[in-house]
């Protein structure tokens, strides 16, 4: 993506619910109550507060539909949350949750894996990824390039570095928490 050219905003067509009040007062918009979901957004992974559709019921760690047309459990998404905000439940079940979501998206983030570049010209991208130093960041990008990485085991086989989806999973809640200067996967 080029600087200056305006993308369309994108939204998010699911989120993963975190906690739920029956009952609720919304902390982003005055004056809305019902039922508050927290959730984190699929693809952005950005915490969010969303009212649900009276009398629905939800699960923690329910994949539900947010998207703009065709919802049949949420009446809105209210805006965005910090994680300092959110309550003990999400933040308990955030670290589940997002694995969950690297599970199911695993593909997105090998292609992530195979495609990263540097950010700055001492700094590379895979090292931003905990249990990746300079020594791993050398072998994934001459194996990349003999062959793209196909899946999770296949990197690790591959490299040899344990348990990649833990490690994406442990940036990924340092992003969420707010614990690092640059975001690889959630949008700000």
């Amino acid at each position: 993506m080029e600087r200056g050219f305006t993308q369309p905003r994108k939204y998010e067509e699911y989120a993963y619910v975190l906690d739920f009040v029956e009952r609720g007062k919304s902390s982003t918009v005055r004056g809305r109550e019902g039922i508050m979901v927290t959730g984190i957004g699929e693809d952005r992974l950005t915490l969010l507060e969303i009212l649900g559709v009276p009398d629905s019921s939800f699960e923690v760690g329910e994949r539900i539909y947010i998207g703009k047309e065709g919802r049949t459990k949420v009446l809105s998404v209210l805006g965005k949350m910090v994680y300092q905000k959110i309550s003990s439940t999400a933040q308990n079940e955030l670290e589940g949750v997002v694995e969950i979501i690297v599970n199911q998206n695993e593909k997105k983030f090998i292609d992530y894996i195979n495609n990263c570049q540097p950010l700055t010209p001492r700094i590379h991208a895979l090292e931003l990824i905990p249990g990746i130093g300079k020594t791993y960041m050398k072998l994934m990008l001459e194996e990349r390039e003999k062959k793209k990485f196909e899946s999770f085991e296949d990197l690790q086989n591959r490299v040899g570095l344990k348990e990649p989806m833990k490690q994406i999973c442990k940036r990924i809640l340092e992003e969420i928490t707010g614990d690092t200067r640059m975001n690889l996967f959630v949008k700000r």
